[in-house]
């Protein structure tokens, strides 16, 4: 049984974590589901934008706590070498992904949810890192992306007190760009996809990438990575087209993404 599927809907991939009965919470065969559903999408040149969401109240609620109580240190070790192997291939994913967070996202969820692009929110989504009321770290990334997305004293905050956060707090530090209401929030997420997929699929893919290759370095690294993206570009059939209908002023009648 997989408790991960993949649905396609026009050139947007919709990844749903499917283990309701425990509220999706991650053990290691739904790891390897995750893995081969973003080679599935990674593989699919139909898939422009892929957004990321839980079945039931949950987006995932932590990591399987029934499966990580009974190991030891060195294979918890691998359990983490193997979430972050899989959030990392996540992060890495040549096309956008949007997290649809529509429950809860604890631990291993509020991780999953970080190594996406692009955070939006139900109302009902409760967000935090409570490992360190269970006597360990977060260990899918979580010391390291949250401080890169709501600032140091924030995640050390919500890391140090192992205190969960609703929605709305998560908007106000910047965990989430969006809150809406629950039966909104996929048509939303579904809004948001096909807006970036209705623009030129080698600049949305170079911008991701320049973007997530520059949080890692200086910026002069960094700005020499957007000047190869923004050259590149220019070899392109899109850019050409795009900017000859500018200066023409006619409407372009959508991209070739070549």
């Amino acid at each position: 049984m997989s408790f991960v599927t993949v649905e396609q809907k026009g050139h947007i991939g919709v990844i749903t974590m499917n283990h309701p009965e425990v509220l999706n919470a991650l053990n290691s065969q739904t790891l390897h589901d995750l893995s081969d559903a973003l080679d599935q999408v990674e593989r699919n040149d139909e898939i422009y934008v892929v957004i990321l969401t839980g079945a039931g109240r949950a987006f995932v609620a932590g990591a399987d706590i029934s499966e990580m109580a009974k190991i030891s240190a060195i294979e918890a070790k691998k359990f983490g070498a193997l979430g972050n192997e899989v959030f990392l291939k996540l992060e890495h994913l040549t096309k956008p992904t949007i997290a649809a967070v529509n429950g809860f996202a604890l631990g291993g969820g509020c991780e999953l949810s970080m190594a996406c692009d692009i955070r939006i929110a139900s109302e009902k989504a409760k967000f935090g890192q409570p490992e360190t009321g269970l006597g360990i770290t977060p260990g899918f990334g979580g010391t390291q992306r949250l401080p890169r997305i709501v600032g140091v004293s924030n995640a050390m905050e919500l890391i140090l007190t192992a205190r969960v956060i609703k929605a709305a707090e998560a908007k106000e530090i910047g965990l989430v760009s969006h809150v809406y209401a629950p039966e909104e929030l996929m048509d939303k997420a579904m809004e948001l996809a096909n807006a970036i997929a209705a623009q030129a699929q080698i600049a949305v893919r170079q911008s991701k990438a320049a973007i997530r290759r520059g949080m890692q370095v200086d910026i002069a690294t960094g700005a020499a990575y957007e000047t190869e993206a923004f050259g590149l570009c220019f070899s392109t059939e899109d850019q050409k087209d795009a900017m000859q209908a500018f200066v023409s002023k006619q409407k372009l009648d959508g991209f070739k993404n070549r």
